[in-house]
């Protein structure tokens, strides 16, 4: 192995799952999740560039949070699974640095737009006059724009940096993906500024989004609470509630990760986190936002309901 590491660029992914009965069936459960996934998410893109009635700013963002989930769990689940059919645990030096790339990219651009979507909903409920100039179609694309952006720019900073690090201890990496902080024990040299930079980069872009959602929603639920119709007090709680479910397993696990020290985490604590949210919520978000939802429900009737007439 030894002398493979010396003579290879590649590197190797040790997995989720052991090679054998329990791991399969761990495994095959993992691609029926992958499976729902990419069904809710494409659902709800399709759902939402097809009926007239979900063409506004709030749809429009969640049109783009269903797109990042899917390209998120794309990033990790088919390589996961085609290592563990293959018997192969390698990776290439730039398939890791692809990799890497794009779920950082997903992670940092899906925590700036859960962001716009809760601004969005407090400038709907809190002041719903100045609605349509604060949240006009061009500031709308300019939130999404700069969601994708910013994402992009800081996983190509970290990548660059990642993969220009001497690797002169074994190239096996203790998790199902490319991630930077689980490379970071391979180098042999001081990474305490590259630490630093984890540190900030978590705090610029989920940490700090976070306390955004976190003060957006404060504002609305005084707003709610002083609202004189129960109808529009029971909408407005069903539609925060609902974002607010989809942040709580977006950030939490995120954040308990990458904030902690290095010495206080392991490898298989992380590897457990990192299911959460690169597997479990990319499927549960369309799920959540369909089931809580009455105009997603019915636009889900519309347009699936028309599909399967026209077949009939």
């Amino acid at each position: 192995m030894e002398k493979w590491n010396q003579t290879s660029n590649d590197f190797i992914l040790l997995g989720l799952f052991p090679q054998n009965q329990t791991g399969l069936l761990l495994l095959l459960l993992i691609i029926s999740i992958f499976s729902v996934a990419l069904l809710g998410n494409s659902a709800m893109v399709h759902l939402i560039r097809v009926d007239p009635r979900l063409h506004t700013p709030m749809y429009f963002l969640l049109s783009q949070l269903s797109l990042m989930d899917l390209m998120h769990i794309s990033t990790t689940v088919p390589k996961m699974a085609f290592n563990f059919f293959s018997g192969k645990k390698n990776i290439t030096f730039l398939g890791c640095g692809v990799q890497s790339f794009f779920f950082l990219t997903m992670a940092c651009s899906e925590g700036l737009l859960l962001a716009s979507m809760a601004y969005d909903r407090f400038v709907a409920i809190c002041h719903p006059l100045h609605y349509p100039i604060r949240m006009s179609k061009m500031m709308c694309l300019k939130m999404i724009i700069g969601s994708w952006t910013l994402g992009s720019i800081n996983a190509l900073t970290h990548t660059i940096y990642a993969l220009h690090i001497p690797f002169c201890h074994s190239r096996s990496i203790n998790h199902f993906l490319c991630d930077i902080p689980a490379m970071i024990p391979l180098a042999c040299m001081d990474t305490w500024v590259y630490e630093y930079m984890v540190f900030m980069s978590t705090f610029l872009f989920l940490l700090f989004p976070f306390l955004g959602i976190t003060a957006s929603y404060g504002r609305v639920l005084f707003a709610v609470f002083h609202m004189h119709s129960k109808e529009g007090r029971k909408k407005a709680l069903t539609t925060c509630s609902t974002h607010l479910t989809v942040v709580s397993f977006f950030y939490a696990p995120f954040v308990y990760t990458y904030l902690r020290p290095r010495s206080l985490r392991t490898p298989t604590e992380d590897k457990i986190l990192a299911v959460f949210y690169t597997i479990l919520t990319p499927m549960l978000n369309p799920i959540i936002y369909s089931l809580r939802n009455k105009e997603v429900l019915g636009a889900m009737t519309r347009v699936f309901g028309t599909f399967c007439s026209t077949k009939h």
